[in-house]
């Protein structure tokens, strides 16, 4: 069996995945970007543990991709066009170089897909559970990222994508929920980052974030960031065709949707616009991904969700570190 890997044997291998001269070829300690006219550089970075952010069990190469994914993400809500990447692993002692290898495949596998190349980054050793961290860079026609803080009142509260995946996708994964085609778990291992509507953000969204937290949290996030309120119909709220034949299986649908927007790691998009119907119209029709109003932003503060006009008190609002 091949002897596990130092750091240099570790940069060595990542290093065809530097395509871009912007990573040196990995020879040195930094990344140089040149200024592009014209654009902001849009930057983000998200770091995921075993066992708090992915099973501790999931193959190493599923691990690469859904850290590539989630971080993506951020730059998707932006509405900003990624370029690159920098990289942090902490192998805990021991970690096979097969597996080591098998994250290298994750990441090139979905560098390809989204476009994306390895600039760099630092790799240590730790006794504790296997840590990643990604910082991602992206590209925005100047001026023109969409941040949180653009909501005003009166607007419309618009998700993009399905929500409720995530947290079905878990218990799935957990094998605690049936999944007879994978659909579930695939969708919390692999989410999608919606990078195809950036040019529709840019068009039509005053604010937007992604739903990493949950519907609810991520939404009031929006609106505390542009100091107002916001008012959310569940009943509204759009979800898959697994999620739904789960709803149809529940007792008591409000608490059920309650769960989905609460559950996190959906990775859709939750946004602010003057005009919900035509960004919902321009989504559905130019990328073909579920969108519909869910609520709108209000004067005040805080948030009113409700189920068919009833109004619901959760006991939390999404997921948070503690």
């Amino acid at each position: 069996m091949r002897e596990p890997p130092d750091e240099l044997d570790w940069i060595a291998a990542l290093r065809p995945l530097a395509t871009s001269s912007s990573a040196l070829g990995l020879m040195d300690d930094a990344a140089v970007v040149p200024s592009r006219p014209g654009y902001d550089l849009v930057i983000s970075e998200d770091a995921m543990v075993a066992g708090v952010h992915f099973l501790a069990d999931d193959d190493a190469e599923i691990v690469a991709r859904r850290l590539l994914r989630t971080n993506l993400s951020d730059l998707a809500a932006k509405g900003a066009e990624p370029f690159g990447y920098t990289l942090m692993t902490a192998w805990p002692s021991g970690r096979s170089w097969a597996e080591q290898e098998a994250f290298i495949r994750g990441l090139a596998a979905d560098g390809e897909d989204f476009c994306v190349t390895l600039l760099g980054g630092d790799t240590v050793s730790t006794p504790g559970p296997l840590t990643v961290s990604a910082t991602v860079f992206g590209w925005v026609p100047t001026g023109r990222a969409v941040r949180r803080s653009g909501a005003r009142p009166g607007q419309d509260l618009v998700v993009l994508g399905v929500i409720g995946d995530g947290v079905l996708g878990l218990m799935a994964a957990r094998r605690e929920l049936a999944d007879p085609d994978g659909a579930l778990a695939r969708a919390y291992r692999l989410p999608e980052p919606l990078l195809e509507l950036r040019g529709a953000l840019r068009a039509h969204a005053a604010a937007a974030a992604d739903v990493s937290d949950g519907l609810i949290v991520d939404a009031l996030h929006i609106a505390e960031a542009s100091h107002c309120g916001l008012s959310l119909d569940l009943e509204r709220m759009p979800v898959s065709a697994p999620a739904r034949r789960w709803l149809a299986s529940q007792p008591d649908e409000a608490a059920a949707r309650l769960a989905l927007a609460t559950g996190g790691d959906d990775y859709a998009i939750v946004c602010a616009t003057g005009d919900g119907p035509a960004l919902v119209a321009a989504v559905e029709a130019e990328c073909g991904t579920a969108a519909a109003v869910v609520g709108a932003f209000e004067a005040g503060r805080g948030v009113a969700i409700r189920f068919h006009g009833t109004e619901l008190k959760p006991a939390r609002l999404g997921w948070r570190h503690r």
